[in-house]
């Protein structure tokens, strides 16, 4: 196996890589710091909460979150799946989904019943995953609407299953 994946609370080194990634994908340019996000990624948890990071021959190449909050007009849904980035040299090898079902079985290894998400490109990759469609949404950080989406997590996953 070329891929692996780790937690960054376990390799905080790969944090202002994810940081990078994060700004360039998701945030308005000028919203954070590099160095502010990573902060973020490294602050302690609130809930389960985790980033993690595949690794392609020992090379950071995507990564994945369970966050406590996400979606700011939302507030009452938690956890979320968040911050699903593979860098686009490393698409179509399976490696977004690989990071999706590692965020499904650390959530539900931590008792959380259900996922929530909100995207404005993946919906396709999401529904394929077994994730549901539950609304359109306005994101006002963007100032555009996106789709809310569910997914109940499957039981049966065992914290040996995966390093934390």
């Amino acid at each position: 196996m070329d891929h692996r994946i780790v937690a960054v609370s376990n390799h905080p080194e790969f944090a202002p890589v994810v940081a990078t990634w994060l700004i360039e994908a998701f945030e308005n340019p000028n919203s954070r710091t590099v160095e502010e996000m990573t902060a973020l990624i490294l602050a302690p948890p609130v809930g389960p909460e985790e980033t993690f990071v595949l690794l392609d021959r020992d090379r950071p190449v995507g990564t994945a979150s369970l966050a406590h909050k996400d979606l700011e007009t939302r507030p009452d849904l938690t956890p979320w799946l968040a911050g699903v980035f593979v860098q686009p040299a490393f698409r179509g090898r399976g490696y977004a989904t690989t990071l999706v079902r590692r965020v499904e079985a650390f959530a539900s290894v931590a008792s959380a019943p259900a996922l929530w998400l909100y995207t404005w490109t993946a919906e396709p990759l999401y529904a394929r995953l077994g994730w549901q469609r539950v609304s359109l949404e306005m994101d006002p950080k963007r100032g555009r609407e996106v789709v809310l989406m569910t997914r109940r997590l499957p039981s049966g996953y065992q914290a040996s299953d995966f390093d934390h």
